[in-house]
This record gives C-alpha cells, structure tokens and sequence, in this order.
C-alpha cells in the first residue's frame, strides 16, 4: 500500500524526487497521509482522519492551524534554517541599499537616459544620492536564530561593530557565531547604542507591536530598522510618524501591505527574503526528509506542535508510537498494559512538549490489533501508529 501525499504549493522537483515508489502523489487531500506546504492558508481546511503529518517547506507556520493538527494527533514540521542563507544574503543587502541611495541613483538615471550629457549631469546629480558607509556602524540583531546567526557573522566580517539580544539562544547557534559579537541583555540595550536594528524573531503575542512609539523613542535618531520577520512586528502608523519626523532614517520591510508601500523613506520588497532557487531546494528536501523519517520510523524532527523524539531505525520485531495528552501516569498505563499483554519493551523514548507528548516503543514481539484497541482505551491517548 502506497502512502499518499498531497502537495498544496508548488514543491521543488529535487525534494518530491525524494520520494520513492512507497509514495504516491495525489491533489486529493481527504486520502493523503501527508501534505507538503508552502504559504496556502490550511486554518479553513477539513482535516481528513487519514491525516498524518503536515510539512511547511519554509519557517513560518502561522498558515496551518497547529492546535487543531495537534489535537488531531497532526505532526506539523517546519524548516528551521534551510532558507537562512538567503534571507541572510538580502538583509546584507538591504542594509547597503539604506546606507546608499542606490536605487535613487538607478531611478535618476532611467529618467534621464536620452540625455546626451547624461555623464557630465550625473557628476552633478549624484551628491543628492550620496550615503554613508556600513563599516564601523553599530548593528542590532534581535534574534539569534539560524538566520540572525548568519547575519551577525556576515556584518562582522564587513567591519561592522554587531550586538545580540536572545533570551532563548542556543548552544548550537552561539558556538556558529562570531566571539566578535557583542551580547546584551535588553532590546533596549540596543535601541540605544545602534546605527541599524534587524529583527528575526517569530511571531508571537509578546512580539506583535514590539516596534512601537515606546521603542522609536529609545532608539538614535535616524536609526535604519529592517524587518524580513513579520509586518505585525510593528505598528505601522507609529511608524509613519517615526519616519516623517527623522528619528526613524529609513525603514525596509519584506512584506507589501497597504501601508507598508505608502510609507516614506521605506523600502519595500514583495516577500523576497527565501525566494531563491536554493533556498526552495533547500526547504523541500527537508521538508520531504520529515516527512519520510516519521512515516517509515515514526520519529519527529522540527516539529512545531510536537516534540522532538528519535529512536532511530527499528531494529526490533516491533515499533508502535502512541501521540498522547501530558498527563500524569499515561507511560504508567502503557508500560502496564504491555506487560498484561506479555510485550517486552526493548527501548522506549517518550518526550513532551506543552500540553502533549509523544511516545516510542520498540518491542520484541509482534504488536497486535488487540494491543492497538487497547492502548487506544486509554483515556489521553490522541493517535496510535504502528510502524512495524
């Protein structure tokens, strides 16, 4: 029997490649097992019993409905970092485009172009595009994930002065970055010291409006914000007023809204920041690589409403997962009725994440549909799966 996958967004052919003849592509999403998503909006979707697993080729889950799927016993993965470098490469970028009025330079020279003088003219024209440079500038990262990572190192190595603010940072990511950059311990801290200020947090109720007429007024006048994160990080209209009176210099935003592109002195860009040819390679074949692990071994990585848990390759006669509540006693209930059932365990990985937890159990002899029946009894137990 093939395992089905739908695919709501176009996927990278070098991902779907990975999958082989055990899956089946399908545009039927009541019968696909597993569904690979860039930016469709899921919130209104049926979610099919048949369901298993969902994989955002991309970072951003705010277009699946992670409570619903995880209610469901839904796995949702996402991408953590496969986009990184590209995001990277254009908050670079952007932050040469702010320094410099380059594109006010390009635009000066698309409406002169019948000039016959244009060369001599442009002598005179080119000091109104003047700008500064970026080295010796003081940077603020909010945000130390994969992405802030890469541009804190990337902005070190151009001669910039680089602070951190990360509550949550990782030993992974701090050993990848620079010892050059500078941690502090409050966005504040930032706001006051530095030249530019980029943000690579999700969103979340304590980030929404974390831009707001409270911190404008923390911040050096004629601070440079860049924003490839979310436009709710901000309050837009608290930042028109920021910009029309200069304390805000300019602002570059990756997310074109009604506002956004009427604002002055910003620079918009149409959702750029993954939008290479090996960025989207990238997500896909982890995406599909998520995907495969937990359809054929049940293991979760990248999970975004589970918790990450891995036992490897079954090397037993047996692997059965149970997704259930975090609840006092349920690996009580389990170990016990496998015991009833003369089911030796030979390994077991059981984490928990919030108001869920996911369960492993690699056994010697071969897990029956009364087991099944039973360890779907409990009273907690979301999904049963056996794998082998």
């Amino acid at each position: 029997m093939s395992l089905k996958v739908s695919c709501l967004n176009p996927i990278a052919e070098c991902g779907l490649d990975m999958l082989d003849d055990r899956y089946q592509l399908t545009d039927n999403t009541e019968e696909a097992q597993a569904i690979l998503v860039r930016s469709a909006v899921m919130h209104d979707m049926e979610l099919s019993d048949n369901l298993l697993a969902v994989a955002r080729a991309g970072a951003g889950v705010n277009n699946i409905p992670l409570d619903t799927c995880a209610e469901k016993g839904v796995v949702v993965f996402n991408t953590p970092g496969a986009n990184a470098n590209g995001v990277k490469e254009l908050v670079i970028a952007s932050m040469l485009l702010a320094a410099r009025d380059i594109t006010g330079g390009i635009q000066w020279c698309k409406e002169n172009k019948d000039d016959p003088d244009i060369a001599k003219s442009g002598e005179k024209a080119k000091k109104a595009y003047a700008g500064t440079e970026i080295k010796g500038k003081k940077l603020g990262i909010i945000g130390l994930g994969a992405i802030g990572v890469l541009v804190a190192n990337a902005a070190n190595r151009l001669g910039m002065d680089v602070y951190g603010c990360d509550p949550y940072l990782s030993v992974e990511h701090a050993l990848n970055m620079s010892r050059d950059v500078t941690m502090v311990k409050s966005n504040d801290e930032l706001f006051a010291m530095c030249d530019y200020i980029t943000v690579h947090v999700p969103l979340l109720d304590s980030t929404k409006g974390m831009f707001n007429k409270a911190a404008f007024e923390k911040m050096k006048d004629g601070v440079v914000i860049l924003n490839f994160s979310r436009d709710t990080l901000v309050v837009e209209e608290d930042m028109r007023a920021a910009l029309e009176s200069g304390k805000v210099g300019r602002y570059v935003v990756d997310f074109p809204n009604p506002t956004t592109v009427n604002l002055p002195n910003t620079t918009v860009t149409p959702h750029l920041g993954a939008s290479t040819q090996e960025s989207e390679d990238n997500c896909a074949k982890m995406a599909v690589s998520e995907i495969r692990d937990f359809m054929e071994n049940g293991n979760i990585r990248n999970s975004v409403n589970y918790p990450d848990c891995d036992a490897g390759v079954c090397s037993t006669e047996g692997r059965i997962t149970v997704a259930h509540k975090n609840v006092p006693n349920m690996l009580t209930q389990f170990t016990g009725l496998f015991a009833k059932d003369n089911v030796n365990i030979e390994n077991m990985v059981n984490k928990s994440r919030g108001d869920f937890a996911y369960s492993i159990f690699d056994v010697c002899t071969e897990i029956t549909e009364q087991v099944v029946k039973e360890l779907e009894a409990i009273d907690g137990v979301i999904r049963i799966r056996v794998i082998k």
